[in-house]
């Protein structure tokens, strides 16, 4: 993967390169990112980067690449130019595009297999493959229900930890450099204290990339042994732009898409998925249903939403939530609405002589907990019951007792 593959993120690029041009590059990184926010693919393109034949001082040398504070040799200095990506045709860009570049190793949550050997990533390798190349976006819940984890836990094993310290203590096979990009480093347990020493003194020219989503959960030992890089979500622009590259969506769509998302790639490529539904009247009826129907017309809505697969339950949960952000901004910023449909204005318009601040503020937590619900296989008739109830008691009282 090239910077070039990831849309946006500009400055973030340019910082990396920075560190990789003025030997500045820490032995330990972590990536930290929100789901959707392109940690990952960002760790996979600086890894071929650094790995890549016409970027890469040593190989073009053959002397030390100066990487992690060495001087170069003067002259190196004088004839060497780092690009501004790597280039993508080498032997090593190459590999690295396949994931099977020798001196990129990965590490990944895994789950017990049926021998009586604790697993390691290597067990998973043909699995990783295919769920990179399905999409670097994706997040654990989706790697787990790839390898068909069931109810299990993901972990990174002790025994993991071994084969990635005896990996590293290796030497170089072909870049002069060895990578490891660490997934989701919260599923490492205590166990992790073995990397320890490796990550505070490594061998020469070994690169630790933790690729994080919570780094509150990483354990306080190596999280202070690490360089944090901030993975920024994404802006909506960006978004927009790869889904009318990437996904042939109209402007209008890609905008309407982008903006529901809040910088979740992933999630904005699931809603590409379903592309073709129209929550708009689903979200009328059920509001109108809420503030003047009475409770024939809800039952009528919680029973046709129940019946919804979940990636479509949270699609509507989103695009709600949307909507109520789309009339705060309208309340409070009176701000402009354009890649808004003229219903979807006249509706947000609507909401805010129905319900102040408070209620709505209220309405869109309720809405992200019954988020959290569904990817949890809530019941859905009750969750989208106890929902309508809530809402019921926000819009007709202006009450906050129940969320309260």
């Amino acid at each position: 993967m090239q910077f070039s593959d990831i849309y946006g993120h500009d400055h973030l690029k340019d910082q990396l390169k920075a560190m990789v041009s003025q030997n500045r590059l820490s032995h330990a990184l972590l990536f930290s990112g929100k789901e959707g926010s392109g940690a990952l693919p960002m760790a996979m393109a600086f890894a071929q980067y650094i790995v890549c034949e016409k970027n890469n001082p040593s190989a073009k040398n053959n002397q030390p690449a100066g990487l992690f504070g060495e001087e170069l040799n003067p002259s190196d200095k004088e004839v060497f130019q780092f690009l501004s990506d790597s280039c993508g045709e080498c032997a090593a860009c190459v590999k690295s595009g396949k994931i099977a570049h020798p001196d990129i190793h990965f590490s990944f949550p895994v789950i017990p297999l049926k021998s009586s050997t604790p697993p390691v990533s290597a067990d998973f390798y043909t699995n990783w493959r295919e769920f990179l190349k399905e999409s670097p976006y994706n997040n654990v819940f989706d790697w787990l229900t790839g390898i068909e984890a069931e109810n299990k836990q993901g972990n990174i094993t002790s025994r993991e930890c071994e084969e990635i310290l005896q990996k590293l203590s290796l030497k170089s096979f072909e870049s002069g450099y060895k990578i490891l990009i660490m997934w989701m480093p919260e599923s490492l347990g205590k166990e992790g204290n073995k990397l320890l020493k490796m990550i505070e003194e490594p061998p020469p020219d070994t690169l630790f990339i933790l690729v994080a989503e919570d780094e509150a959960r990483i354990l306080p030992t190596i999280l202070s042994r690490t360089q944090l890089v901030k993975i920024p979500a994404f802006e909506n622009a960006d978004i927009e732009k790869a889904l009318i590259n990437q996904h042939h969506l109209t402007i209008e769509k890609a905008r309407s898409i982008a903006a529901i998302s809040d910088g979740n790639y992933r999630e904005a490529v699931l809603s590409v998925q379903h592309a073709e539904d129209d929550w708009f009247p689903v979200v009328r009826d059920w509001m109108n249903a809420i503030a003047r129907n009475g409770p024939m017309a809800q039952v009528k809505i919680i029973d046709d939403l129940s019946k919804h697969g979940r990636e479509k339950q949270k699609q509507f949960l989103k695009y709600v939530i949307h909507l109520l952000e789309e009339s705060i901004r309208l309340a409070v910023f009176n701000g402009k609405q354009e890649h808004l449909h003229d219903q979807e204005r006249d509706f947000t318009g609507k909401l805010n002589k129905l319900t102040a601040f408070p209620q709505q503020e209220a309405m869109i937590k309720e809405l992200e907990q019954a988020i959290y619900y569904v990817e949890r296989n809530a019941n859905a008739k009750l969750l989208f019951m106890a929902l309508t109830i809530k809402f019921s008691h926000l819009i007709k009282y202006n009450s906050l007792i129940l969320i309260n």
